[in-house]
Formats: structure tokens, C-alpha cells, sequence
């Protein structure tokens, strides 16, 4: 009999560890102190898990502390002996243990010396047990729940004890099933406060259906910071004891960027789903023939965690056709599309899932837990939990970072930090969001620093015609690049956005680049303008200016000289004498434009956008549409 291949669906409530590997369901007078006792000792001594209930009382109902057991239980073992039915307490617990296997829980039954078709059909003593409940008015329906129970568990894959061998070298076989079941799922860490994760899981559930014998492979993506690998492990936890071989393989990006990393990476899926054998080849494609040849006959459950390049997921699988019947492959990144090749070059089943933000209530209870160890804060600290949950807007990292930071600091260290946090963007959160820009190429960085510092709110076809007039090729391939990787997002207004942290990410890498160039490529604060706007030196490398003031004020604005400038955008600045705008603008976006006219000498035969809003500026003929 092969445990693995007791297929069920599994649920949310199954991600968090359970208390017990292994829950006994027998009937006392029968096998307690034979057959069961034994079977449980075994167990135990092998360091496997059990509960069986020795000192419980017993009452006209089965108690709650059995059923929360049951329910705390990865296996169910139920021991189907001569007199099982005559105990209402039994068949309650195997209703509940029946509600738990559709919840993800193996069960697994031993038919001690009765033969499987009488508890099928409720013959014989079954057969006469239950007669002798039904005499009973009130018992009527739930005799009937018994019954259909009874059915269920007796057509489930198990044991047969016909007393015809040691009961000793039996036992021993049930224990090596489920010792191997359990060496295979060995559980890995998820978070210390799982907020969100149970409903994720349940959504990604019908993606990987557990119970079907194809071959699925399933892509998590979302933004850098979301809980990709959280959920990942999460799910390995969960469904692991499925398989015939579980592999959880952590940053493949990471470890991928040497051969000696990749041949790490290469051994580990070895070595995890083959039980501690060694993979001793030499060669990247030698050991990936290896893989191939010894686990394409195995049902095996594999995550390789933050992948980046296809090549990472070819240098373990290869060509990820050879996996057996029932296997699961899940993937997390931060590029949406990277995959999808598989979808036709592989014969499997193709899902993706994207992690979504926190929403107000999950991110409170998280950011709550790390700051204070409790769901609920004290009254003083309301206002100004809510504005940290704006901050983070959704994302899980952000909330454990910051809800840490400030775990037993005082009201005034709070308020000094949310003022830090608006002004300078913490480090950490910084190194994990500029992973994905990390990634992009010289151009593609560009285009998103362009648009988290000028364009962002800007329809789609706009943003392009702007970008394909600036670089003179079409930036549609290097615009859908960014959307794969969780930084920019089209709404259903076709309008760019990204979330406020990346936006964030991406003005500090502008500033920084003007810091280390003391070149001002993208004047963005208006502390700088005085000093640039006044110079002479570096005007012809400024590509773009953001200049938004907290109150109207008087400034001169020397744009004549600035050759390169594409976009440009004012708010709160008074210009009493405009003389000139560079002839290359592509957006002008001037709110209140304090003049009646534009400089005699601007041609915008290049500009794209134009907003000047509430001015009272006539426009000349070059502005007709």
C-alpha cells in the first residue's frame, strides 16, 4: 500500500503546523492494550507524534478536546476492529476525521481482523450495531451520517490484518509508510506571524488541485516584498506529505549567479527528494540528465523560490517535460511572463497567481504583532498606526520592518520615525525593492526613472509616444519589461502607476545618481533649484525637472540653456519673466501658468503632453490639434 497516493484537496486551516503527526482512532475494549498500544509505541519511540486518547474522560459526547486533536492532525489512522461501531464515540470521531480529510488530512484505515466489504456494506456486527442505534428515534440521522462515513473510509487506501502473519512485522510496515511520509515533508519555516497567508493559500488552492494525476506548474509573482516565498512555504508545508519527494529550494537567483552555486542548488533537489543520496556528477548538464533519469518515475512536489532567468529553472529541471503523473512544480518571481515559454514547450498544466496587497485590516493586525505582540495597540498609538499602514501600503515587509523597528519604543520615538520614514526611505526596504530594478537593463532603468519621476498618472499611449520621441525607437518592449516585474501597473483607465514604496525607490536612486555625478539629470526637489537653476554648469544634462512647491513662490527660471530637458512640471511657482523653454520639451505640465503667454521662441514641434491647467495663457497656432 502506498501512502502517497491517499490524494486529497487541502484547505488554509492546514498552514499552520500541526500539534500531532498522527491521530489514533480505535475501539478501546478491542485493541487498547494489544494491537493499538503496540502501533503507538512504535510510533512514539521512532519519534513520530501520536495522540491517543489514554486519559480523556469519556461522556454521551465525543469532547472537544478530541475533535481540536483531530483536527491538529496531519495522518488519521482509524482501526476498524470487530465491536468499532458499537461506540458512538468512535463513529463521531470518524465523521470528524472524514471532515478533516477534505481539509488536506491523510486517513488511513486498518482493518483489524474485519474484512473491509462488512464495514462497506454494515454487515455483521457493523451491520448490527447500527440496527440496534437506528431503534433509537433521535439517533436516526445521525446513523445515517455513520453510515455514508463508514462507506467513505472502507473504499480509502489501507491496511488488512487478517491475523495472518506477526502482528509485529505488520505494525512495522505501517510504521515505515508513515515514517517515510513524514522524512519526506519536512516542514520549513514560514513567518512568525502568518497575517493574510490562510486566504492566499485557499485562492491558489483549485490552481494546484492535488487530486488530479496531470502535471501542474504554478508561478507566484507580485511586487518585491508581497509574501511570494512566505506563501510558497506556506504551501510546502501543506502539501508536501502528498508526495512521493518534497523539494524546497531558496533563492535559485541568489545562488544561481556561480557554477558553484547552481551545482548546490543541483544537489540539494537531490539530495531532498531521494533522502540524503548524494549527486556525484560532474558537469551542469550532466547532473541535470541525472535528475531527470531518477525522479521522472516519482510524484514529486518542487518550489524553486525567487527565480529571475529562465536558465535558473533549465539548470535543475531541464526541459521540464520528464516529471511524473500528479508531480507539482511551483515557482515564485518577481516577473509575471518569464515563464509562460513553458507553457508551450512543457506538457503540463500552466497557472500564475498574483500576491496581492494586504488589505487595512490584515495590514493592522501584522504591523500590530510586530510592534506591539498583540492584534490591538493602546488608544495613543491609533492615529498613528494608520499612518504607518498608509506608508506601507499593502506590503507585508514594509509592516514587519517598520512594526519591529518600533516594537517597545515610546509615543515621541514614533513620531520622529514616521517623519524619517516620509523623508528618507529606510535602507532595508530599499536593498528588497531595487532587486527588480537591479535587473533591468541601462535603458529599461531609465524609462522607469523617467516615469516614478515625471510620468507616473500618465496614459499608457501617451507615456509612449513621449518615450518612443525622446529615444527614437519604440519603448513598448521595454514598457511591458517593467509591467512583468511588479514595477509599473496599467490601470483599467490605461493610466501608469506603481505603488508609493517603488515610486519611493525610484525618486532615491534618482537623487542618489545626481549625489554621486554632481550631475542633476532629474531635478525632483525644490531645495536643489535655486543652486542648479542659477548656475551655468551641468544645465545641458538636467533630462527632466519636478518643481513642486508647498506655497506659492517667486522664482527665475533659466531654461533656455537646458538642452536636453524633456519633461518639465511646476506647481507653485511664480515666473514674472519667462524667457525661454528648450525646444525638445515632450511634457510641459504647468498648473496655473502665471503668464498670459509662452516664450516667443519655443517651438513645441516635440511636445506630446500639455497641461496648464487653470491658466490664462491663449494659445498660438502651433497648439492647434
Amino acid at each position: 500500500m502506498a501512502l502517497l497516493t491517499n490524494k486529497q484537496t487541502f484547505s488554509s486551516s492546514f498552514t499552520q503546523r500541526c500539534r500531532y503527526d498522527v491521530f489514533l482512532s480505535f475501539r478501546g475494549e478491542d485493541t487498547r492494550n494489544s494491537f493499538t498500544s503496540t502501533l503507538n509505541g512504535i510510533l512514539r519511540h521512532n519519534g513520530i507524534n501520536t495522540f491517543m486518547d489514554d486519559e480523556l474522560q469519556r461522556g454521551e459526547k465525543i469532547s472537544t478536546e478530541l475533535l481540536e486533536a483531530i483536527q491538529n492532525s496531519k495522518i488519521s489512522i482509524i482501526i476498524f476492529s470487530k465491536n468499532y461501531a458499537t461506540s458512538t464515540w468512535c463513529l463521531d470521531e470518524l465523521v470528524k476525521i472524514l471532515e478533516c480529510k477534505k481539509n488536506g488530512q491523510i486517513v488511513l484505515p486498518i482493518f483489524y481482523k474485519v474484512d473491509p466489504s462488512e464495514v462497506r456494506s454494515q454487515k455483521g456486527k457493523f451491520g448490527a450495531a447500527l440496527a440496534k442505534l437506528e431503534k433509537f428515534k433521535d439517533n436516526i440521522n445521525k446513523v445515517q451520517r455513520w453510515r455514508a462515513a463508514l462507506n467513505e473510509a472502507s473504499n480509502l487506501s489501507g491496511w488488512h490484518y487478517k491475523n495472518d502473519r506477526p502482528q509485529f512485522w505488520f505494525i512495522q510496515e505501517i510504521f515505515e509508510e508513515i515514517s517515510s511520509a513524514k522524512l519526506n515533508c519536512s516542514q520549513v519555516f514560514v513567518v512568525k506571524y502568518p497575517v493574510g497567508i490562510d486566504s492566499r493559500v485557499e485562492e491558489i488552492s483549485w490552481c494546484l488541485d492535488i487530486e488530479s494525476n496531470d502535471v501542474r506548474m504554478l508561478v507566484i509573482h507580485g511586487l518585491p516584498g508581497i509574501g511570494k516565498t512566505t506563501i510558497a512555504k506556506a504551501i510546502f508545508n501543506l502539501i508536501a506529505y502528498h508526495f512521493e519527494g518534497s523539494s524546497f529550494l531558496e533563492d535559485v537567483r541568489e545562488n544561481s549567479k556561480t557554477n558553484d552555486g547552481v551545482q548546490q542548488l543541483q544537489e540539494a533537489l537531490y539530495s531532498e527528494i531521494l533522502g540524503g543520496r548524494n549527486l556525484k556528477v560532474h558537469g551542469v548538464s550532466k547532473r541535470i540528465n541525472v535528475i531527470m533519469e531518477k525522479l521522472r518515475h516519482k510524484k514529486i512536489l518542487l518550489i524553486l523560490d525567487d527565480v529571475d532567468k529562465l536558465v535558473q529553472v533549465e539548470n535543475l529541471l531541464g526541459n521540464c517535460n520528464w516529471f511524473a503523473a500528479g508531480s507539482r512544480i511551483i515557482i515564485t518571481t518577481r516577473e509575471e511572463k518569464l515563464l509562460s515559454t513553458l507553457r508551450e514547450d512543457c506538457h503540463l498544466i500552466y497557472c500564475n497567481y498574483k500576491v496581492k496587497e494586504l488589505d487595512e485590516h490584515e495590514s493592522r493586525e501584522l504591523f500590530c504583532q510586530h510592534a506591539f505582540k498583540r492584534n490591538k495597540p493602546t488608544e495613543d498609538y491609533l492615529e498613528l498606526i494608520h499612518q504607518f499602514i498608509c506608508y506601507a501600503k499593502g506590503l507585508p515587509l514594509v509592516l514587519k520592518i517598520i512594526g519591529a523597528d518600533l516594537n517597545d519604543k515610546n509615543l515621541h520615538c514614533w513620531k520622529s520615525a514616521l517623519d524619517k520614514y516620509k523623508r528618507i526611505p529606510n535602507q532595508d526596504i530599499q536593498e528588497v525593492l531595487k532587486i527588480s530594478y537591479d535587473g533591468l537593463d541601462q535603458i529599461q532603468q531609465d524609462i522607469f526613472l523617467d516615469i516614478a519621476c515625471f510620468l507616473k498618472g500618465f496614459y499608457k499611449n501617451f507615456v509612449v509616444d513621449i518615450l518612443q520621441s525622446s529615444n527614437f525607437y519604440d519603448p513598448y518592449y521595454d514598457i511591458e519589461k517593467l509591467i512583468d516585474k511588479s514595477l509599473i501597473v496599467v490601470g483599467k483607465d490605461d493610466k501608469l502607476s506603481m505603488h508609493d514604496l517603488i515610486q519611493k525607490m525610484g525618486l532615491e536612486i534618482a537623487r542618489q545618481e545626481s549625489e554621486l555625478s554632481k550631475k542633476h539629470r532629474r531635478l525632483l526637489y525644490y531645495e536643489d533649484a535655486p543652486e542648479v537653476l542659477n548656475g551655468d554648469t551641468g544645465l545641458d544634462e538636467i533630462r527632466g525637472i519636478t518643481l513642486s512647491l508647498p506655497q506659492p513662490r517667486k522664482m527665475q527660471l533659466n531654461l533656455g540653456k537646458m538642452k536636453s530637458l524633456k519633461y518639465l512640471t511646476i506647481r507653485n511657482v511664480i515666473c514674472e519673466d519667462l524667457k525661454s523653454l528648450p525646444n525638445g520639451l515632450r511634457l510641459l505640465d504647468w498648473n496655473e501658468f502665471p503668464l498670459s503667454s509662452l516664450p516667443s521662441t519655443f517651438e513645441p514641434t516635440k511636445l506630446v503632453v500639455l497641461n496648464m491647467r487653470g491658466s490664462l495663457i491663449e494659445l498660438d497656432e502651433h497648439f492647434e490639434v
